[in-house]
């Protein structure tokens, strides 16, 4: 057997020629190296390269704790639009883009230096510090593990700047070339692009060995703070492909961002909370799911003081309060931010900063955990469960048999002492009284571009030079100019403002409220009646778009007086020269309803035009309403950004402004200039040709580019509008159960076929004077049917004004 074995003994002399031999990062010592009497090894300071490579190490320690890092600075920027891009979970690239203010060319030379920062001066600045970097040590980081290249433009500078890192330092692009920034075209905003993350640390390098998972991380990132920064657009994608695996608009709400990123099983059963405490300087608020929603694992997304952290000692007292609510084993979802007084917090105590220290801390973990408990027992009223449909011949032994399920109470005591009731198969709903729709559902064409204006609203009435022009062909006049301006709002004091928005209030209709807030839109259905249907639960409402768009345009340029958006023309407009084009077509309209001109058109324009260069102070100052000292005007208000009105209505808009606005009293003429500016807005209604006999290619075209999105209605109405009472009738006619029609409309309804003045005894045109504007004639609109006995309402329109009157027949 000794012959089989291979002893071999090392003496001291070749222990040293081994020792000499080993890998230069050191063998381990051991107890009988110091019987040897060998000397103690010298203490010797680190190189300043193994120095930066151990940090770098613990800052950045995965490609998402990079992109944590860069997404923290894009945010502290000011940017309302940050775009992701990633390759190999990461590690082969990872790219950000952001709009916010970007770096100055002065400032790229220490850009990736160590402890170099714009948000830091002096340590006590931590303790009131607002901004999610403070170290400088994330950029000097990544340069140190990764190949890094900034392509920064500021607002002022003329073009980007682009630069190439190193360990630190900017290092040239080629061998030999100049290692200064170089000038390339660019947007504003900043651009950072790590390549090659950890090529020079292969051990770690090597522990990345399932790219999706790190992508799958890089996701998550980006969607907590996608959920949290509202007012900014995120987006993040894998490099070369066009499918987004993050994309929230910067208009989204908070809930809605999480629908997009958690599905709607999650955001339906949301729950907000919001807690509030002086004495422990903190608030704190957020969304929770309730009892109904339940996983395996807990989802919690949580920010102190807007810095995505982690902490243990909130996340057991949170579940600790579920586990009273929640079956055994489920857990919840929840999004808290939690804002503490910048001196009561140290958020200098980890090298990721995923965790943070502050005072009172098991004190205010205990008030929120209280809040939560009182929100999910005040919602605990019901429970929803899945159900199974029973097998046919799979019988369940009394043995193995579940206790049937109850309804729980909002007191867990008292169901647990009421009998159980035999359980029952849910009923399936009719199909008439299925609801397909839901409002909530986002829409594709959100994730569009916003259309550019129509051909009818640039046209702008086609010119000033009228009389030059033959038929009232007019020549193009340029389009609106947008420009996003960095102004503050200010807020409007005055008593007339606020009786006008009292009475919006007070005349509110709850009923129709809802119903706007949660509809689902179908389409146009007239563009010359401006009737459109939608759909709220099971019904299909009849609107006429036309009063909404007035109560919508109304209420909005009244909640924003003061401090509307402006809309400047390239070249400014002549007043004058409006108000001619104005006055030629009432000249043309009272020929042809009398045959001659009675009216002293000449004097009525020369007396509007100086009426409303007079008031050109305070139209520009309430109403951004720019008249220059030559009487021409260079913007009028922007009430909704992406939409233009028609503004060949603009002439007509200034000649009313003379003899239907009363300057003399204040809340008269504000409340009549407001209500003039909404009836520029509204939508015109499209003239029906003269034989009519269903829409052609060319009138469909003309129609759909009239209504601008005719697959959805704006956000704005479904959330800002307050309906009248006093004008409920006017606003929506309701189609009822098709039995309960006069049986004369029975066919013609079933056929779709538009309902005639004629079929419920009505007129195309009556001789009654509009009640606001006094005009002779009110035309014919729509007809809202009753029931048989009652018969049906029937609906004019001023042609002028818009004004709605009806009549029951």
């Amino acid at each position: 057997m000794a012959d089989d074995m291979d002893i071999s003994v090392d003496t001291p002399e070749q222990s040293e020629v081994m020792a000499s031999n080993d890998d230069p990062r050191g063998t381990k010592r051991k107890a009988t190296d110091e019987l040897l009497g060998n000397a103690p090894r010298r203490i010797k300071a680190l190189s300043q390269t193994v120095v930066n490579k151990i940090a770098a190490g613990e800052i950045i320690v995965a490609p998402v704790h990079a992109l944590k890092e860069l997404l923290e600075n894009a945010v502290d920027a000011g940017s309302t639009s940050i775009e992701v891009v990633v390759k190999d979970g990461g590690l082969k690239m990872l790219q950000i883009t952001d709009n916010g203010s970007g770096i100055n060319k002065d400032d790229m030379g220490i850009l990736c230096e160590r402890f170099t920062t714009s948000k830091l001066k002096t340590f006590e600045d931590l303790a009131s510090i607002g901004t999610y970097g403070f170290r400088g040590e994330a950029l000097a980081s990544i340069s140190h593990i990764a190949h890094l290249s900034v392509t920064t433009r500021t607002k002022d500078s003329d073009c980007a700047w682009r630069a190439l890192y190193s360990d630190g330092k900017l290092i040239p692009p080629k061998p030999g070339g100049s290692a200064e920034p170089k000038a390339v075209a660019g947007r504003q905003g900043t651009q950072i692009t790590v390549e090659d993350l950890f090529y020079n640390v292969p051990s770690r390098r090597r522990a990345f060995r399932n790219t999706n998972e790190e992508y799958s991380k890089v996701l998550d990132m980006v969607g907590k703070y996608a959920i949290h920064c509202d007012g900014i657009a995120f987006s993040c994608k894998k490099h070369g492909e066009s499918s987004m695996g993050v994309a929230i608009q910067s208009t989204a709400k908070t809930i809605d961002r999480v629908r997009q990123i958690y599905g709607n099983a999650v955001a339906n059963e949301l729950i907000p909370f919001n807690i509030e405490d002086q004495k422990l300087g903190f608030k704190a608020k957020g969304l929770i799911t309730n009892a109904n929603y339940s996983i395996k694992k807990t989802t919690m997304l949580l920010f102190i003081n807007h810095r995505c952290v982690e902490s243990t000692a909130i996340r057991k007292s949170l579940e600790s309060v579920y586990s009273a609510f929640l079956p055994k084993g489920g857990h919840p979802y929840i999004y808290a931010t939690i804002e503490i007084e910048p001196h009561r917090i140290d958020v200098n105590v980890h090298p990721t900063k995923r965790e943070v220290n502050f005072l009172h801390e098991d004190e205010i973990i205990e008030r929120i955990s209280d809040a939560v408990q009182e929100k999910l027992a005040a919602v605990d009223t019901s429970r929803s469960f899945m159900t199974q449909t029973v097998l046919p011949g799979a019988g369940i032994s009394s043995s193995s048999a579940l206790p049937p399920t109850t309804q729980a109470s909002s007191s867990r005591g008292t169901a647990a002492n009421t009998p159980a009731k035999p359980s029952q198969t849910p009923k399936r709903p009719y199909v008439n009284e299925m609801v397909r729709t839901d409002a909530r559902v986002r829409k594709i064409t959100s994730m569009l571009p916003p259309a550019t204006p129509s051909s009818a609203s640039g046209d702008i009435f086609r010119g000033l030079k009228h009389n030059d022009a033959p038929n009232g062909e007019y020549e193009d006049v340029s389009q609106p100019d947008y420009e996003v301006t960095d102004t503050n709002r200010r807020v409007i004091k005055l008593a007339s403002i606020r009786t006008l928005k009292t009475e919006v209030r007070d005349q509110a209709h709850e009923g129709l409220i809802e119903l706007f807030g949660n509809h689902t839109w179908v389409g146009v259905v007239d563009e010359w009646r401006r009737l459109a249907a939608v759909q709220n639960g099971i019904k299909l409402y009849l609107v006429d778009y036309g009063a909404v768009c007035f109560e919508f345009f109304y209420q909005l340029a009244l909640t924003d007086f003061g401090n509307f958006g402006q809309m400047r023309f390239q070249e400014p407009l002549p007043i004058k020269d409006l108000i001619d084009i104005a006055v030629e077509l009432e000249k043309n309209a009272e020929i042809e309803e009398t045959g001659d001109v009675q009216s002293d058109w000449e004097g009525v324009a020369t007396q509007v035009t100086e009426t409303v260069f007079e008031k050109r102070e305070m139209m520009s100052e309430y109403f951004s309403f720019i008249i220059n000292d030559e009487g021409e005007i260079e913007s009028i208000p922007l009430l909704l950004k992406g939409y233009t009105p028609n503004l060949a209505k603009l002439p007509t808009f200034l000649l009313r402004l003379g003899p239907r606005v009363n300057w003399e009293d204040e809340l008269e003429c504000f409340d009549c200039i407001i209500r003039e500016l909404a009836i520029f807005y509204v939508p015109e209604s499209v003239p029906r040709p003269v034989q009519f006999t269903g829409a052609t290619q060319e009138t469909e075209g003309e129609d759909s580019e009239m209504t601008g999105t005719s697959d959805s209605t704006p956000a704005e109405i479904r959330e800002q509008i307050e309906v009248y009472e006093t004008r409920r009738k006017e606003i929506v006619v309701t189609h009822s159960n098709p039995d309960a029609f006069p049986s004369a409309l029975k066919q013609k309804h079933s056929t779709g076929q538009n309902l005639a003045p004629e079929d419920v005894g009505g007129q195309a045109e009556i001789d009654t004077p509009c009640p606001k504007c006094e005009n002779p004639v009110m035309k014919f609109t729509t007809v809202q049917l009753r029931s048989a006995d009652e018969g049906a309402t029937v609906f004019y329109n001023c042609p002028n004004c818009g004004y709605r009157y009806n009549t029951n027949n």
